[in-house]
C-alpha cells in the first residue's frame, strides 16, 4: 500500500505543480492615487430598475463611504427610481457627481428625467455635469435633432455643462451634435469591438486622438472605459479578472499622465445587467458583494488561484483513494487512475470557479444545475473506461480466465450434460446443422432436448421431428404450438424433458453450430462444486457475408474478449442465452427460467450470481452461429437487450442494497458501471443532444454562451475517451485491420437512439414481447430504418452551421459548442449511414476488390494483381481474438 499511496502522492504533487506553473504573474502600472471618476447604479443584487426597482440611501450611502477612498467622482445614469438621492450623498463624503437622465422612447418618463436632473443641478453644488441620455442615438431611441433639442432645455435651465453620453463614432459622424453639447462624452470601449486586453488601451488613445483632431478646443471626456472580469470573449477581447487589473491600471496611469479626463465603468458588478450579454454583469470594479476584484499596485495575479488549486488537487486525491483498496495494481496503472482522478478533480474546481463567479438569474442557475447533474455520470463513465484502458493496458493478466481445457475427470467421470435448443419457425436446413454439430460432439454423456415452439408450419417442424429420429436416442424432439413465455417458456419445456441423472444443462440457439470440444473442455469445470455456470462467447460464421455483416461481427467481438473477460474477474460476467453451460441444481435452485424479463438469460445469471455461485468464462470459440439478417434487426436485436437490460435493473435493484444477496462488493460495482456504461451512457448521450438542440435558438438568437470549461469541453473529453477506449482496447484484444475497426465503430454508434429509446420505453412501460432476431437470409423491407437518426442527425448538425453563421461576434464558447453538436451528431450519421449502404453496392465486398484492382492497374502494380485478386475471392475474417495473454506486456505489481 506505501508503494501506491507514494505514486497517488506523486501525481497529486505534480498536479499541484501544474498549478503552479499555470499561475499568471503579470506586471502592470501601479495607480496609488483616487480615479477621475467611476459610474456608480445603486442597485443590488438582481434589482432592475426597468423593472421597477427602487435604490434605498442606506445602500447608497455604504457603497459611497467604499468608493470615496478610491475615486473623486461618481457618473449617474438616471435621476429618478432612487437614483436621484446620489448627489446628496455624494456630497457627505467630498465627491463630486456628473448626473444623468435616462432618455428613451417613453416620453412621460423622459419628462420626469429632465425635470428631475434640472432640480438636482440646481440644489446640490457638487454636479459637475448633467448627461441628458446613454447611448440613446446609438439604440436609435431618439433621432439627432430631438436630442438636441432636449439638450438644449436643459443647457437653458441650469449652469452646469450639459453633454449626452454616446459611443465614439456617433461623435465622429455627427459634428452637429457635437455643437450643441459643452463638451464631448465619448464611450471607448475596445472590448466590444473586439480588441484584445494588450490592444484596448492603445486603441483607447488612438480613438481620443481622433476625435483631438476632428473637433480641436473642444473639450473630450472618455465618459465609458472599462474591461469585463468574466463572461465570453468579443472576437479577439477576452474577459477576465487579471486582464481587467492589467488594462485598467494602465489606462488609468497613461490616461493621468496624458491629462484626460476619463470615467470607468463602472464601480460595481450589476447582475441585473444580462441585456448586455453575458459579460454585462461583470464591468464592477468591485463584485457584487462589495469586494474589491484587483489590487491597484503590485503584481497582477488570480486571486482564487491556491483556493481552486487547493480544491483540484483534494479532490483529486479523494477520488484516487478507490486505487488504494484495490488488491493488486501496476505502477502504470496506479498513474493512469490517479492522473485521471486528478484531471476530475480540476474540473469540479472549475465548476466550483464559475459558480462561485458568476451571477445567476433562476433560468442560468437551472441550466448550469442541470448540465452539471447530467455531466456527473459522464465523468463517472470516463473514469470507468480510463480505468478499463489502464487495467488492460498496463494491469496483469487475467486470473480467472478459462484459457486451456481443465484436466479431464478420473476414471471417465464426466457429468451428464443436457442440450437444449429452442426454435421458433427456424429453416429446416439451418437446423439440421445445428443437430448434426451436436451429434459430433467429443464427448461421452449428453442429450440433446430440441423444443420447436408455435411453428404451425408442418414444413418447418416435420422434417427436423424426423431428422431426430435419424440421429438416435440421444435427440428429443418436443413440439409445442401454443406455449407461453417466449425463449423462457421454451426453455423450461425442455428442462420438464430433461433426464433426470443430467446434471449440467447447455443451452445453445438454433443457428449455432458447436465445436466438437465444447463439452470436453468445459464440463469437467463443473467438478468443482461451487461452480453453477460456464460460458463461452458467441460468435458467427457468416461475419463476411457483406461489409454490414462484418461491422456487427466486430462490434460483437469487442464486447466478448474485452469486457467479458475483464468482469470475470470479479465472477461478474453477463450470461448469454447461448453457448453456456449451467448446473442444474443451480437452476433450479434460482427458480428456472423467468419469464418476467425479455433477456431471461441475463436475469438467470444474475440470480445465479445472488445466490453465491461462481461462474466461469473462456474467450477461446466454442460455437458460431448466424448475424442478424440485416440493420433492421440488428436494432431490434439490440432494442431487445436494452429494454431486456432495464427490466433487470429494475427488478433486482434492491438485492444490491447490503444484505439483501451474496453479491460481492465488486460483483455490485461491476454490474453498476456496466449498466451504467452501456444504458446510461447512450440514454445520456441522446438527452444531452436533445437539450442541446433545444438550446441552439437560444445561443444564437438570445446571445447567450454556453460556460466552455464545464459544461462543453467535458463532453469532447468524453468522447475522446470513449474513442481511445475503443481503438486501444481493439488493439489490445480483438485483432482487426483499421477498415474494419473503422466499420465496427460505426456499428458500435449505430445503436445509440435504439439503446434510448428502448430504455425511455423500458422506463414507462412493462412487459413488451419477446421480439425474436431474424437471421438466414431474410429479405431487406422496403422501410428506411434510420428515420429519427436522420432527422436528429440533420438537426444537430444544421444547429452547428447556424451557431457558427450566426456568431459574428466570434465567442470560442459558441464555436465549441457547436463542435460538440457536430461530434453528437456521429452515432445519428453511423446510424443512417450503415442503414444506406446496405441497400447499395458498398455493402458488397465484390464491388470494393473491383475497386481495388482497379487502383492497382491505375498505379502500375499490374504483376501482383492476380495474385490479389485470388486472395480477395477468399473472404478474410477482419476481426480475430487476440489470446489474452499475449495482449499486453506483464506490468511489475504493486501488492498492497
Amino acid at each position: 500500500m506505501r508503494t501506491v499511496a507514494a505514486v497517488v502522492a506523486l501525481v497529486a504533487c505534480v498536479h499541484g505543480g501544474l498549478w503552479a506553473l499555470a499561475r499568471n504573474h503579470i506586471s502592470a502600472p501601479n495607480y496609488d492615487g483616487q480615479l477621475a471618476s467611476v459610474s456608480y447604479a445603486p442597485f443590488e443584487g438582481n434589482v432592475n430598475p426597468d423593472e421597477g426597482g427602487k435604490a434605498n440611501i442606506a445602500r447608497i450611502r455604504a457603497d459611497l463611504k467604499l468608493l470615496a477612498p478610491l475615486t473623486r467622482a461618481v457618473r449617474t445614469y438616471s435621476s429618478t427610481g432612487g437614483v436621484e438621492l446620489v448627489p446628496g450623498v455624494a456630497q457627505e463624503f467630498g465627491l463630486r457627481a456628473t448626473v444623468g437622465a435616462w432618455i428613451d422612447k417613453d416620453n412621460d418618463r423622459n419628462e420626469r428625467e429632465i425635470r428631475s436632473v434640472i432640480d438636482l443641478s440646481k440644489r446640490h453644488s457638487n454636479i459637475n455635469g448633467i448627461f441628458v441620455g446613454n447611448e440613446t442615438i446609438y439604440r436609435a431611441e431618439q433621432k439627432i435633432p430631438e436630442l438636441i433639442q432636449k439638450i438644449q432645455r436643459v443647457k437653458r435651465s441650469t449652469n452646469v455643462p450639459v453633454t449626452t453620453g454616446e459611443i465614439w463614432n456617433v461623435w465622429l459622424e455627427h459634428p452637429e451634435l457635437v455643437s450643441a453639447v459643452d463638451f464631448i462624452a465619448a464611450h471607448i470601449l475596445p472590448y466590444w469591438e473586439g480588441f484584445s486586453e494588450q490592444q484596448a488601451v492603445d486603441q483607447a488613445i488612438i480613438i481620443y486622438d481622433k476625435l483631438r483632431a476632428a473637433y480641436p478646443g473642444k473639450r473630450i471626456v472618455i465618459a465609458e472605459f472599462g474591461w469585463p472580469s468574466a463572461g465570453y470573449n468579443f472576437k479577439n477581447a477576452t474577459p477576465g479578472r487579471t486582464e481587467q487589473a492589467v488594462v485598467l491600471r494602465d489606462f488609468v496611469s497613461r490616461a493621468e499622465a496624458f491629462g484626460i479626463d476619463y470615467n470607468i465603468v463602472e464601480a460595481i458588478d450589476q447582475p441585473w445587467k444580462i441585456f448586455e450579454g453575458g459579460v454585462g454583469p461583470y464591468w464592477g470594479l468591485f463584485d457584487a458583494s462589495r469586494q474589491p476584484k484587483f489590487e491597484w499596485s503590485g503584481i497582477v495575479t488570480a486571486p482564487d488561484h491556491w483556493r481552486l488549486a487547493s480544491i483540484a488537487v483534494l479532490l483529486g486525491v479523494l477520488l484516487s483513494m478507490p486505487i488504494l483498496a484495490a488488491s493488486i495494481v501496476t505502477m502504470w496503472q496506479t498513474v493512469t487512475l490517479a492522473a485521471a482522478a486528478n484531471i476530475v478533480g480540476a474540473w469540479f474546481a472549475a465548476v466550483f470557479a464559475y459558480w462561485n463567479g458568476h451571477y445567476f438569474v433562476w433560468g442560468s442557475a437551472f441550466a448550469l444545475g442541470l448540465g452539471t447533474v447530467l455531466l456527473i455520470p459522464l465523468v463517472i463513465i470516463a473514469l470507468a473506461r480510463i480505468e478499463e484502458i489502464a487495467q488492460i493496458a498496463f494491469g496483469r493478466q487475467p486470473r480467472r480466465l478459462v484459457a486451456a481445457p481443465p484436466l479431464a475427470p478420473e476414471g471417465g467421470a464426466f457429468p451428464k450434460v443436457s442440450i437444449h435448443i429452442p426454435a421458433y419457425r427456424e429453416p429446416p436446413e439451418m437446423l439440421k446443422q445445428t443437430l448434426d454439430a451436436v451429434a459430433a460432439l467429443n464427448y461421452p454423456n449428453f442429450e440433446c432436448v430440441l423444443v420447436v415452439n408455435n411453428t404451425p408450419d408442418p414444413a418447418m417442424w416435420m422434417p427436423i421431428e424426423e431428422y431426430c429420429r435419424v440421429l438416435g436416442g440421444r435427440f428429443k424432439f418436443v413440439n409445442e404450438q401454443n406455449l407461453a413465455g417466449f425463449k423462457a417458456g421454451a426453455l423450461r419445456l425442455a428442462q420438464a424433458h430433461t433426464a433426470p441423472d443430467a446434471e449440467v444443462i447447455g443451452i445453445i440457439d438454433a443457428d449455432y453450430v458447436v465445436h466438437p470440444d465444447w463439452l470436453k473442455d468445459l464440463a469437467p469445470l463443473f467438478l468443482d462444486p461451487n461452480v453453477g455456470l460456464v460460458q463461452a462467447p458467441q460468435d458467427h460464421r457468416d461475419g463476411e457475408r457483406s461489409v454490414m455483416h462484418q461491422a456487427m461481427n466486430g462490434e460483437y467481438a469487442g464486447f466478448f474478449d474485452i469486457g467479458m473477460v475483464q468482469r470475470n474477474e470479479y465472477n461478474a460476467i453477463i450470461v448469454h442465452g447461448t453457448m453456456c453451460l449451467i448446473r442444474r441444481q443451480a437452476l433450479e435452485a434460482a427458480g428456472g427460467w423467468s419469464s418476467d424479463t425479455i433477456c431471461e438469460d441475463t436475469d438467470l445469471g444474475l440470480t445465479l450470481l445472488e445466490l453465491g455461485w461462481q461462474a466461469h468464462y473462456t474467450n477461446k470459440r466454442y460455437g458460431h452461429g448466424l448475424l442478424p439478417d440485416n440493420f433492421e434487426f440488428y436494432k431490434k436485436q439490440r432494442d431487445r437487450w436494452a429494454y431486456g437490460g432495464l427490466q433487470i435493473v429494475k427488478k433486482h435493484w434492491r438485492r444490491f442494497l447490503p444484505g439483501a444477496s451474496r453479491l460481492t462488493r465488486d460483483q455490485k460495482r461491476e454490474f453498476a458501471l456496466g449498466w451504467l456504461n452501456w444504458l446510461g451512457a447512450e440514454s445520456l448521450g441522446v438527452v444531452v443532444a436533445l437539450l442541446n438542440i433545444v438550446w441552439v435558438p437560444i445561443i444564437a438568437f438570445l446571445d447567450i454562451a454556453v460556460p466552455d470549461r464545464i459544461l462543453t469541453i467535458p463532453i469532447i473529453a468524453a468522447f475522446a475517451v470513449s474513442v481511445a477506449h475503443f481503438v486501444l482496447l481493439y488493439r489490445l484484444r480483438v485483432r482487426s485491420n483499421p477498415a474494419g475497426l473503422l466499420r465496427t465503430m460505426f456499428a458500435a454508434m449505430s445503436v445509440q437512439w435504439t439503446v434510448a429509446r428502448a430504455v425511455g420505453v423500458g422506463v414507462i412501460k412493462d412487459h413488451l414481447p419477446f421480439v425474436r432476431t431474424n437471421k438466414g437470409g431474410s429479405r431487406l423491407s422496403a422501410d428506411f430504418h434510420a428515420f429519427w437518426e436522420a432527422i436528429i442527425a440533420g438537426l444537430l448538425i444544421s444547429g452547428a452551421m447556424v451557431l457558427v453563421a450566426t456568431n459574428v461576434k466570434e465567442i470560442r464558447e459558441i464555436n465549441i459548442f457547436a463542435g460538440v453538436l457536430v461530434i453528437q451528431s456521429l452515432p445519428f450519421i453511423a446510424a443512417v449511414g450503415l442503414a444506406v449502404i446496405e441497400r447499395t453496392r458498398l455493402n458488397d465486398f465484390a464491388y470494393w476488390r473491383a475497386i481495388d484492382v482497379r487502383l492497382a492497374e491505375l498505379l502500375g502494380r499490374r504483376a501482383p494483381i492476380a495474385q490479389a485478386v485470388g486472395n480477395a475471392m477468399v473472404p478474410q475474417p477482419a476481426v480475430q481474438t487476440i489470446p489474452v495473454a499475449v495482449a499486453s506486456k506483464e506490468q511489475p505489481e504493486l501488492v498492497q
